[in-house]
């Protein structure tokens, strides 16, 4: 008789032979791998463009670069402040600091103003208002890597201090401070911040799954088994990335990078446990530990595969993204999902089957004749609690169904009312210096000079101002005089200033109005087809391009994830049935998840909104990941059924089950709920709702949801497969 092709692969990388193979093939692969490439933390270049060129405030940007060249560089605002108001001996050393700067200028500094020359009483004239603070900046080389700009501000830094110029206490105290702030101070900030979480993430998540599996399992030695196999395949995924994007093939992305590296802990440990769990089953009735590998592959290796192929599949879609970050994602995750699934069924099992029961001490599985032999008696699971929760659900599926439907659309009630942003800069601590700047800016000087909005048209040849015009709209401020294209003079740039916070929803909702109001002015004045002439650029368009694109990939990656996946649970289960219930129950988890996550981070964490792309990112990894628990249970009650009833075949799903699914869940959202540590908005909210997203799949849609509905449907839902057949 022909054997399945999983037991010939679980003969070969049990054996003895194939086992070595397997270990001594890992192992130097790792260590070629990470000699011959460049690991992906030691890439240098960062994430390119998020907005691709095609969109208008890119267009904008191109228009202005062309007409309006700016040759002073990228500017990092100085923002100082002093809250007793600022001093004339605060002005001098000010000027001084500008002396020193233009004596000694910083490595890639390009341009700075004279104001180490400037009058007195003009330089005090900038200052705000009430006299606290004043704005001044500094230019530096465009494409500069940040790490060079970072070791500019070091040195800057150095004789700030020699003015005794404060740049960490805080901005309360009587003396003069100074904050890092503009886009240099963003950026350096950024990195800097997410340099330092990678070591936090992975420090905490490796502490984290080491507790969690020597609590669970209450083996020192088996807990570390499934961490050495994560790091392994850790260590063929980093350096190959970081040949990818070294040779320009992927961006790096430090986000993406980070989320990665709790994804592989995650969802590593989770396929390692699918595994571990059948071999510790079958130890229980197999004396030979390579024959019940063998079976323990034959058993758990299709809904491995099936799983890591879900989640592979399920994050390539994010390659199908216009906007750059979701893009930059998809490699790094399908890619790490797909080595750590091969490295579960070829590692893994060769270190189980090398290490024998042994792994499994001080509890070890042994069958009834070797308990006898050694005269104790066997401890086999006896799996208490999910024989309760596998007959309430069998016999009350009804009363399950009800009840859980109502907890989740409970949930899903208060998606209507999440309040979204796509401002960067709310995405990083309130102490970060450059937001700290941006603040003070906010609270000091008219809101728009944040971020002017610049508005660049085409007159096609009509002689025309629209200063005045501009200054009419009721939620601009001001209007700076009009600039005359110096390669076309039919091109303007107006300078708009508005009345609010320009990274506020509502200032996002006025470009769309602008552009309508500014086109019925240039019709009026016989400009055809005015709004193909309308461009509109800065921070405020950019965030609302952003907001339309974002929209645009949720229509676009959410359709064709879902199809996708029901395609490949189709052809696994062959159920159409099936395929439709254990999708639509991921679903309702993934809006019941940013439910509970809104009331979390809104009404217990204070979150006033929260990051546009939370939805997209949250529905890509819960339903992929939700999937895994999904065929790992349901691929247990189709064998179960081939030799029971559908109720029995059902309960001992939930059964076999239960414990390894509870176990895999746990970790996996403790590894999530980790990101809520780091001091990144985005990070945390993310980590936040995937955490819950994935316990609301372990303890709810799992083992009572799922099952209860596989009860009711009985025999359809198995249609129309070939599962009908219990000889199958």
């Amino acid at each position: 008789m022909k054997k399945h092709p999983l037991e010939q692969w679980g003969s070969m990388v049990a054996s003895k032979k194939g086992r070595l193979l397997a270990l001594v093939f890992g192992f130097l692969l790792v260590v070629v791998l990470s000699f011959a490439w460049p690991q992906i933390n030691s890439i240098k270049s960062e994430s390119g463009k998020n907005l691709p060129e095609s969109e208008m405030s890119q267009q904008a940007a191109a228009i202005i670069a062309e007409q309006f060249p700016n040759e002073a560089g990228t500017p990092l605002l100085l923002v100082w402040h002093r809250e007793s108001g600022l001093t004339t001996d605060d002005f001098v050393a000010i000027q001084k600091i500008y002396g020193e700067l233009k004596a000694k200028p910083l490595e890639n500094q390009t341009l700075i103003p004279p104001y180490d020359k400037m009058p007195p009483q003009a330089f005090v004239a900038s200052a705000s208002e009430n006299g606290t603070t004043i704005v001044t900046p500094v230019f530096f080389e465009k494409g500069v890597a940040t790490d060079a700009l970072r070791e500019s501000l070091k040195t800057l830094t150095k004789t700030m201090d020699t003015y005794n110029v404060q740049l960490d206490k805080n901005l309360a105290s009587g003396d003069l401070h100074v904050r890092y702030s503009g886009p240099v101070g963003i950026a350096t900030d950024a990195v800097s911040l997410f340099s330092q979480a990678d070591v936090k993430l992975l420090i905490a998540t490796v502490l984290l799954v080491l507790v969690l599996l020597i609590i669970i399992y209450r083996s020192p030695l088996l807990a570390i088994i499934p961490l050495i196999v994560v790091v392994l395949a850790y260590g063929v995924i980093s350096p190959t990335l970081g040949f990818m994007a070294d040779h320009g093939w992927i961006d790096k992305d430090s986000q993406a990078v980070s989320i990665m590296t709790v994804l592989l802990f995650g969802a590593g440990t989770d396929y390692c446990l699918f595994l571990i769990s059948k071999y510790r089953e079958i130890l229980f009735d197999i004396e030979d530990k390579t024959t019940a590998m063998k079976l323990a592959i034959k058993e758990s290796g299709g809904a491995i595969m099936m799983s890591a192929l879900t989640v592979v599949i399920g994050l390539a879609t994010l390659s199908l993204a216009h906007y750059g970050a979701f893009q930059r994602f998809a490699v790094p995750f399908s890619f790490g999902v797909l080595v750590m699934g091969i490295a579960a069924l070829v590692v893994l099992p060769a270190i189980l089957v090398m290490i024998g029961r042994v792994a499994f001490f001080p509890f070890i599985p042994r069958t009834e004749e070797m308990a006898h032999k050694k005269g104790k008696k066997q401890h086999k699971p006896t799996h208490k609690i999910s024989h309760k929760i596998g007959r309430f659900v069998t016999h009350k599926p009804w009363i399950v169904i009800v009840v859980t439907l109502l907890l989740l659309g409970g949930l899903v009630a208060f998606v209507p009312r999440i309040q979204y942003t796509f401002d960067l800069l709310s995405s990083f601590p309130e102490d970060m210096p450059s937001r700290e700047g941006f603040t003070l800016i906010e609270e000091n000087f008219s809101p728009g000079e944040l971020a002017p909005v610049q508005l660049v048209i085409d007159t096609e040849g009509t002689d025309i101002n629209l200063r005045q015009p501009l200054t009419e709209i009721s939620y601009i401020d001001s209007v700076v005089d009009v600039q005359i294209g110096k390669k076309n003079n039919d091109i303007q740039l107006y300078e708009l200033f508005l009345n609010a916070n320009p990274y506020a929803k509502e200032s996002l909702a006025h470009i769309p109005e602008l552009k309508a109001e500014v086109a019925k002015v240039l019709e009026a004045e016989g400009v055809k087809n005015a709004e193909s002439h309308i461009w509109i650029g800065g921070e405020t368009a950019s965030q609302y391009d952003t907001q339309q694109i974002t929209v645009r990939d949720e229509t676009v990656i959410m359709p064709t994830m879902i199809a996708l996946i029901a395609l490949l649970l189709f052809i696994y289960l062959r159920s159409l049935t099936a395929t439709v219930y254990l999708l639509a129950t991921v679903i309702i988890s993934y809006f019941g998840a940013l439910g509970a996550g809104w009331l979390i981070l809104h009404h217990v964490m204070g979150a006033e909104a929260i990051s546009g792309a939370i939805p997209l990112y949250a529905f890509v990894f819960l339903v992929a990941l939700g999937e895994d628990y999904n065929i790992f249970m349901i691929s247990e009650i189709w064998k179960k059924r081939r030799t029971k009833d559908h109720l029995t075949a059902v309960e001992e799903g939930v059964v076999r089950t239960g414990s390894v699914i509870t176990s895999a869940g746990l970790i996996l959202a403790g590894t999530f709920a980790v990101l809520a540590t780091l001091p990144i908005q985005v990070l945390v909210q993310f980590g936040v709702v995937t955490a819950i997203g994935v316990l609301l799949d372990t303890f709810i849609v799992r083992p009572l949801l799922v099952p209860a509905i596989t009860t009711i449907l009985g025999k359809y839902a198995f249609w129309p497969g070939a599962l009908f057949k219990k000889d199958e």
